[in-house]
């Protein structure tokens, strides 16, 4: 029997440092080891410092011993992210040691929210930089190489990196992520990302075109199109989203939102998978999920956090959607894309939460049934309006109980939706070897599910009809049936 293959939907995947794959240019004479945390935009980010730093003479290596450079991509999301990173901090300065040449630097969320307080608390740290200042990572190197600490933490009004082209670094040559907005306006009493990625703006809709169109040339088969809210994308000739109001006429007539984008992107590489993260409920309009039923290479899923079930603890959010709206959205969701599986983040234990509150929050896990989710307990982080307004009163047993109710419920309604897959023909993408089975592939379906089945003659990157057999709470597994039409 072949176990869960992906990874437990319950685990804080920003604990994860994830190191870089190698790329490497015979003219290049230093190493750069440069390790993600957090979200997928980090990792994304990271491909992005990697394709600047080429252009300076930097090979990456997976070797933390033999870098001339070492940097750390950083998530402040959690406090237990930010304690990981500290941690290798603590490695790093042990290698350090031995290699006084190594220089070392903090990039990301972390970097933003800390600025030059990082490095008087953590003295082995050189450079401080923020998400939107990898374009000067030049500059900065050059400071730290005669020897004088760099920070530059400066948030950008524009989108800052839709002229780099990402060096695909940790890729499997199959999915790619491309970034299209940064920065969010919803302003969430829990959340940092407004005060470490700043307000909102979108990309040029004909660059991300390109950088699709790219992919598909050499060899990806999907792409995920990322944001902090992805549903709040709006190009309409540059600046933040929340300047539109003062577009020209002309601008506003052309504008591009989400669903048009989705719709652009489609249409452009037709065989190619469209996969999209992350959503906002008081954001996603029904032009998106018409958009997505219109399209079959649109893949048929949605992420998208309630982060509580309770109409009070929403408020004190500041999520501006209350249950009601959004089983409203869930309705149409399940309405129009009657196969469309869905995905949620949930906090447990946010300030004044009470029994009633969780209560309110298993109950709209009973009536959604999601297919998977990431569930956390309600960490203080520094800087927010829940930090600075609301005490952490919730008794960290009563969180841990929670939050194992929540996970617990999760599970029973995981095993719920893949047993929903058994004994159809789904169509698979592969993207390697299985982790548990040298004799089996790992791919997913459109619903963004693992599945697993037999190696027999296919390749990494086909896509394969699959008869699913069995499955656990995460994983299906089955039989290739022959190649999709899309093959």
């Amino acid at each position: 029997m072949i176990k869960d293959e992906s990874v437990e939907k319950v685990i804080d995947e920003s604990q994860q440092g994830t190191p870089l794959a190698l790329q490497h240019n015979d003219k290049n004479t230093r190493k750069l080891y440069i390790e993600s945390y957090g979200c997928q935009m980090n990792f994304s980010d990271s491909e992005i410092v990697a394709s600047i730093l080429a252009n300076e003479g930097f090979n990456t290596t997976q070797l933390l011993e033999e870098a001339d450079l070492v940097l750390v991509n950083t998530c402040s999301i959690r406090e237990k992210a930010e304690q990981t990173v500290r941690k290798r901090l603590e490695k790093f300065n042990a290698v350090k040691k031995i290699n006084p040449g190594m220089k070392v630097g903090v990039l990301g969320c972390m970097a933003e929210r800390l600025k030059s307080k990082f490095l008087e608390e953590e003295k082995i740290v050189d450079m401080v930089v923020g998400p939107d200042a990898y374009k000067d990572l030049p500059n900065l190197i050059q400071e730290i190489d005669e020897g004088r600490n760099a920070v530059n933490v400066i948030l950008s009004k524009d989108e800052t990196y839709g002229d780099v082209a990402p060096v695909r670094l940790n890729s499997n040559g199959v999915t790619a992520f491309v970034s299209i907005t940064r920065g969010c306006d919803n302003m969430c009493t829990f959340c940092v990302v407004p005060f470490t990625r700043g307000r909102e703006r979108s990309r040029d809709p004909q660059s991300i075109l390109e950088e699709v169109n790219d992919l598909w040339e050499r060899g990806f088969k999907e792409v995920t199109l990322l944001g902090q809210n992805v549903d709040s994308y709006l190009w309409y000739g540059g600046g933040l989203k929340k300047d539109f109001e003062k577009a020209t006429e002309m601008q506003k007539a052309t504008s591009v939102n989400f669903a048009k984008l989705l719709e652009m992107v489609a249409e452009a590489q037709p065989k190619m998978r469209i996969r999209f993260s992350t959503s906002n409920p008081q954001d996603m309009t029904l032009d998106v999920i018409e958009s997505m039923a219109k399209y079959d290479n649109i893949c048929k899923y949605i992420h998208l956090p309630v982060q509580s079930g309770s109409n009070r603890i929403l408020k004190e959010m500041n999520r501006l959607h209350t249950r009601e709206e959004y089983f409203e959205l869930i309705d149409n969701i399940r309405k129009i894309i009657p196969d469309c599986a869905i995905s949620q983040d949930m906090i447990t234990g946010f300030p004044t939460e009470t029994e009633e509150d969780h209560q309110d929050t298993l109950s709209l896990m009973e009536y959604v049934k999601y297919d998977f989710g990431f569930m956390f307990a309600y960490s203080e982080r520094p800087g927010t309006l829940a930090e600075r307004k609301m005490e952490d009163d919730v008794p960290e047993e009563t969180k841990k109980r929670r939050l194992r109710e929540i996970i617990d419920l999760q599970q029973k309604h995981g095993h719920f939706r893949t047993r929903e897959h058994l004994g159809k023909v789904e169509e698979v993408l592969i993207e390697g070897p299985s982790k548990k089975s040298d004799a089996h592939w790992m791919g997913r379906n459109s619903q963004n599910t693992v599945v697993v089945f037999p190696k027999e003659n296919y390749q990494v990157g086909d896509f394969v009809n699959v008869k699913i057999n069995e499955c656990t709470s995460a994983t299906l597994i089955g039989e290739a049936v022959g190649y999709s039409k899309n093959n």
